[in-house]
């Protein structure tokens, strides 16, 4: 059973196409011409015809021409008002082959599309006429149930049941109720395509002018929504494949950037800052540190030669490193304060008073003490001179070993990077395939893809009957009778003027004629149909906006109970993702679980909760059971978490056709004898047997958090619609950033 009707009806710009074979424009006034009597006119006994004979017979019989003449007008006039009359509307459609620029691929965007063909209009006219699109109108606008269209439900008339058993006709009881009412149904369809243009023509013909109108316009909103439906079916086709596509590439990337990391952590190959290996970083750090230690051997051996040739040369020391040092700064003060002194008295005193005197020594004292300082000073300069020198030698030395790692881890370093060119190109492919997936994801969820089509016409509801076509009708019978009764008078002259033998040549033509005459005498017109757009479907179930989803699924744990084995068998599938539906499945289950026994089955196999959830990850599962490989015993396991029992689709890798079998519906029978309820966890059953889902089933459907309310009550009929007895919308799925609060909160 393919699931894929819930995205139709996402939105009310409904889809129209419809085709057809050209037709007039209205219904074919057929003329019914009598056969002409050319009879040849036996010599009477010069050879030729009295024309004048054969006037006189016409007026002399003219009462046998006019008689039937006017009862033929009358009967004609009688049977045209007793036709129950065809009302005709019709909708146009224009295939312009629209497409939003701006929902294309990327790639695609540049590219010019090709404009349509003929032969491509032709072919949506066929579409219009398919029968799904015709079983999906009937179904709309309850067809079926209008005698107009099953002439069963008014009882079939003895001439058409005398009719059908001479051959002529079609017993209705013979035929199916769908046969009948698609003949009935094609009988009154008419679509078309305008010659010289993209214009599709859908007549449609009904007793009821309001239906056919509106029959006329469902079938080119219905055909539009198939348009749509398809574009969406190959996205989400799309969207497959790649999401099966990145999960392999996934793997191919993890595995890759693995080997990346394991060869470097053996080959000691690690990457430092600036994306460069920690030997060649380690090599960058000791080449600068060796340069500083350089530059300050230079710099303290240049400084203390410069103090030594100050202090050999006598020269006042004015080193920055001597003037700046702490111990110098003291001395320095006093200095100059003791010249200042010697300076004032040395304008009253003369050199040998005992005060300069003093004052002089005092500045030699001070002197010495300088010059000593500044020895310390270039005695410690060199003794960093030689600490840097003993640090230049280190460094060499460490910087030569570094050098010759390097060259040894050349050849692997070449390895190392083949091994990250392989994992970088396997995460653009998988960088490129999430682009696409997105993509394919936008269009499918669009609602509002613009179509190959559009209404530009709409059917309205016409007051002009479109058969039968009076006038023409009483015309055509009342000359045919004309035609025919003067023709037989005519006849029987020419009959009585040649020789017997001529009789006998005459007769035939004439019955001929006659036969021709009334064959031609009435010839139904044909007639269109149109359509109306479906009723508005009431909803499931409509779910309060502010309750969570824990408090819905209570709430419908309590309606499964209060249902009781009517509730035994429920299917939970939808059109979010598989970790959401397994997720919702996991929750109700156990809100169940509390009083009840209570077992999930997997049949999606699209997410790995269960095997998550479960005591045993690794046990068999549908599949094993299948092939004999595993027992009842065996397939069912715990949660971890609650009362629940789980059965697992498969071990992984397993072959999904194994769920298709027959003896799978037999193990769900057997549960359903054994538990109380039975959850089968769906997914989006686009490859489930639609008897092993649906029989004597209550389906839960978990939607997409983004699907809009009417795909929403269209998908909870269409489900009804194939065989559950009961369906629940949520209003929103279980989200999977909730998996860890879920089960314990039910849990508990």
């Amino acid at each position: 059973m393919r699931l894929a009707f819930w995205r139709a009806g996402k939105d009310k710009a409904v889809i129209e196409r419809a085709v057809s074979r050209p037709k007039a424009e209205s219904a074919p006034t057929v003329e019914a011409k009598p056969a002409p009597v050319v009879a040849k006119q036996a010599p009477v006994e010069s050879g030729d015809i009295d024309l004048h004979a054969l006037g006189g017979a016409l007026a002399r019989k003219r009462g046998w021409i006019i008689v039937p003449t006017v009862l033929a007008l009358v009967a004609s006039v009688a049977a045209v008002n007793l036709v129950t009359p065809r009302y005709k509307s019709e909708s146009r459609i224009l295939i312009d082959g629209r497409e939003n620029v701006f929902l294309r691929p990327n790639s695609d965007r540049t590219e010019e599309r090709q404009a349509l063909d003929a032969e491509a209009v032709t072919s949506q006219v066929q579409l219009v006429l398919s029968r799904d699109l015709a079983r999906e109108i009937i179904r709309k606008n309850k067809l079926a149930e209008r005698p107009e269209f099953d002439p069963v439900l008014q009882g079939v008339s003895p001439l058409k049941s005398l009719a059908a058993l001479i051959g002529i006709g079609r017993d209705p009881f013979s035929m199916t109720p769908e046969e009948r009412v698609l003949d009935a149904y094609y009988e009154r369809l008419q679509a078309y395509a305008v010659d010289k243009s993209r214009v599709i023509v859908v007549e449609f013909q009904s007793a009821d002018p309001d239906l056919a109108a509106r029959v006329a316009n469902s079938i080119a909103d219905s055909y539009l929504v198939l348009q749509q439906n398809a574009r969406q079916e190959q996205a989400r086709n799309a969207s497959q494949w790649l999401s099966g596509e990145i999960d392999d590439l996934r793997k191919k990337v993890s595995d890759a950037e693995a080997r990346v990391e394991d060869f470097r952590s053996k080959s000691s190959l690690f990457v430092g800052t600036n994306n460069t290996t920690l030997s060649n970083q380690q090599m960058g750090e000791v080449n600068t540190q060796l340069n500083n230690a350089r530059s300050m051997k230079a710099d303290a051996e240049s400084k203390a030669r410069l103090i030594r040739e100050m202090l050999q040369s006598g020269k006042p020391i004015e080193s920055s490193e001597v003037l700046n040092s702490e111990s110098m700064r003291t001395p320095s003060q006093q200095r100059v304060a003791l010249r200042a002194q010697l300076a004032e008295q040395s304008s009253t005193l003369l050199g040998n008073h005992p005060r300069i005197k003093e004052l002089k020594a005092q500045l030699t004292d001070l002197d010495n003490q300088i010059r000593d300082e500044a020895a310390k000073i270039a005695r410690s300069l060199e003794n960093d001179a030689r600490f840097a020198s003993g640090r230049v030698q280190e460094l060499t030395l460490s910087l030569e070993q570094l050098k010759k790692q390097a060259t040894s881890t050349n050849g692997q370093d070449v390895q190392l990077r083949a091994l990250e060119r392989e994992a970088k190109a396997q995460r653009d492919l998988l960088e490129m395939y999430l682009a696409k997936y997105r993509e394919a994801n936008t269009r499918e969820s669009i609602d509002t893809a613009p179509t190959d089509g559009r209404v530009i016409s709409r059917a309205l509801v016409s007051n002009t009957p479109a058969y039968p076509k009076k006038l023409p009708i009483v015309l055509i019978a009342t000359i045919a009778t004309l035609l025919l009764s003067s023709g037989v008078v005519v006849t029987g002259e020419l009959l009585r003027q040649t020789a017997p033998r001529a009789v006998a040549v005459f007769a035939p033509a004439q019955v001929q004629t006659r036969a021709a005459a009334r064959q031609d005498a009435f010839v139904e017109p044909a007639v269109e149909p149109v359509m109306d757009e479906p009723a508005p479907l009431a909803p499931e179930m409509t779910a309060d906006a502010d309750v969570t989803e824990f408090a819905e699924i209570e709430h419908l744990a309590d309606s499964l109970r209060a249902a009781g084995a009517a509730a035994r068998k429920v299917t939970v599938l939808g059109t979010a993702s598989g970790e959401a539906i397994t997720l919702s499945t996991l929750t109700l289950a156990r809100h169940l679980a509390r009083d009840a026994r209570v077992v999930v089955v997997d049949l999606a196999a699209s997410s790995p909760t269960i095997a998550a959830v479960s005591v045993d990850a690794s046990a068999p599962g549908l599949a094993e059971l299948m092939q004999g490989e595993a027992s009842f015993a065996q397939v069912i396991t715990k949660d971890k978490l609650s009362r629940l029992h789980l059965v697992m689709a498969g071990r992984a890798g397993f072959d999904r056709s194994l769920l298709q079998s027959p003896r799978v519906t037999l193990a769900i029978d057997a549960l359903l004898r054994a538990y109380d309820h039975v959850l089968l966890d769906a997914g989006s059953a686009s490859d489930l047997p639609a008897e092993l889902l649906t029989a004597h089933a209550r389906a839960v459907v978990v939607p997409d958090a983004s699907m809009e309310q009417d795909a929403r009550l269209l998908m909870c009929e269409q489900l009804r619609a194939v065989g559950f007895s009961e369906v629940t919308m949520l209003s929103r799925p279980v989200q999977p950033s909730n998996a860890m609060d879920a089960p314990r909160v039910v849990a508990a």
